[in-house]
C-alpha cells in the first residue's frame, strides 16, 4: 500500500494519488485529490467523474457459451460437480483485459478428473486473464469438457433475453464495467470569499485496469463529449413564422486542421482528438490501444510504427496517411528515427 501526505496548493489546480493498493488480483483501490477548487466546483466535477467512471469505460467479458453436451441451461452433466447454470455464472465472473474491438472466440477443452479454472481458457494473444485461479468447474470423472466461448468488449451491462438464445448456445449476463465502485467527497477550507474546496475521489476496479488508468480513461471520455461545444458556432439567423431558427455547425475535423496549417504549435495539436476525424471506429480503437489520442500523438509516429500496431492493416495506414495529406498537407516519415 502506498500513502502520501496530502498537501494543498493555493496557486494552481493540481491532482495527485494519495493512496494506492491492490487488495487482490481482482480488487484495486485508489484515492485521488484535486485542489484548489472554488466553492461548488468540487461537486460538479465529482458527479461527472463518478458517472463517467461507472458508465463510460469499456471492459471485456465472456458473453456466450456453447457446448454440444448441454441440453438446456438448468441441466446437469454426469461427472461435473456444478450444474450448467453454475458454470455459466462462474464464466460471468472471469475478469479479462484486452484492446479487443468487437467480439472474438475462445474455448475450453479439458479432460477430467480435475479442477477447471480460468487458466484453461484458450484465448487469442491480445486478451489476458487477470486471475488465472478463478474457478469454473470440477470434473469428478474422466470425461471431456468442451465449451466454445464468445468474448466481447463493450460498456455498461448486457442482459440476456430470450432472443439471445441461438444455435444451442447460451448468452451470459455481462457487466463490462471495470470500475466496481466510485465515490467522491469534498473538504472545504477558508472563510468568506476565500473559501475553497478539495475534491477526493475513491475508485475501486476489478483488476483489468488500475484506478489511475480508470481516472485517465474517464477523463478522456468526458473531454471527447464536451470538446464539441468548444467548436460550435452560430451561423446566420433565419426568421420563419416568427420562430428563431439558429443552425449550428458541428465540429469538423478538417476545419480545425486548416487553421493548424498556420499554427502548428504543440498546444493546438493536443486539442485535436483523432476520434473526431473521418477515421472509422475500428481504426480509432486500434490507435487508442497504442495510446494515440490526439493529432500530436499521431504525428509522433512513423508509418513503420503504425504498421506495428496490432490489428491495424496496410489499407488502414494508407487511410490515415490520406487524411493527413488531404487536410494537413503533411506525411508521416516511413521509418522511425529512434
Amino acid at each position: 500500500m502506498v500513502r502520501e501526505k496530502v498537501t494543498v496548493s493555493t496557486r494552481t489546480l493540481q491532482w495527485r494519488c494519495v493512496e494506492s493498493r491492490a487488495d487482490s488480483k481482482r480488487l484495486y483501490y485508489g484515492r485521488f485529490i484535486l485542489s484548489p477548487l472554488m466553492k461548488g466546483q468540487a461537486d460538479t466535477i465529482g458527479i461527472a467523474m463518478r458517472r463517467a467512471l461507472l458508465g463510460e469505460i469499456e471492459g471485456t467479458c465472456i458473453t456466450r457459451a456453447k457446448s454440444e453436451k448441454i441440453p438446456h441451461e438448468y441441466s446437469t452433466i454426469r461427472g461435473i460437480q456444478e450444474s450448467v447454470h453454475e458454470i455459466l455464472m462462474n464464466l460471468k465472473e472471469i475478469v479479462l483485459r484486452s484492446n479487443l474491438y468487437g467480439t472474438c472466440d475462445a474455448s475450453i477443452c479439458v479432460k477430467g478428473p480435475r479442477y477447471v479454472t480460468a487458466q484453461d481458457i484458450i484465448l487469442p494473444p491480445y486478451i489476458e486473464i487477470v486471475d488465472n485461479r478463478q474457478h469454473i468447474a470440477n470434473l469428478t470423472e474422466p470425461i471431456e469438457l468442451r465449451i466454445g466461448l464468445q468474448i466481447e468488449r463493450n460498456r455498461g451491462y448486457l442482459i440476456k433475453t430470450r432472443n439471445n438464445f441461438q444455435d444451442g448456445s447460451y448468452p451470459i449476463d455481462a457487466v463490462f464495467m471495470p470500475v466496481r465502485n466510485a465515490n467522491h467527497s469534498i473538504h472545504s477550507y477558508g472563510t468568506g470569499n476565500e473559501k475553497q474546496e478539495i475534491l477526493f475521489l475513491e475508485i475501486w476496479t476489478n483488476g483489468s485496469l488500475t484506478p489511475k488508468e480508470a481516472l485517465h480513461e474517464a477523463s478522456r471520455n468526458l473531454i471527447d463529449f464536451f470538446i464539441t461545444f468548444l467548436h460550435t458556432e452560430e451561423e446566420n439567423l433565419h426568421l420563419e413564422d416568427n420562430q428563431h431558427m439558429v443552425p449550428l455547425s458541428p465540429f469538423i475535423f478538417h476545419d480545425k486542421l486548416s487553421k493548424l496549417r498556420k499554427n502548428k504549435k504543440k498546444t493546438a495539436l493536443k486539442s485535436i482528438f483523432i476520434d473526431q476525424s473521418e477515421l472509422p471506429s475500428r481504426i480509432y480503437n486500434c490507435l487508442k490501444g497504442s495510446n494515440i489520442y490526439t493529432l500530436l500523438d499521431l504525428l509522433n509516429n512513423s508509418q513503420e510504427d503504425l504498421m506495428k500496431i496490432e490489428h491495424l492493416r496496410l489499407e488502414d495506414v494508407k487511410r490515415i496517411l490520406g487524411i493527413l495529406e488531404k487536410h494537413f498537407a503533411i506525411d508521416l516519415p516511413k521509418k522511425s528515427f529512434n
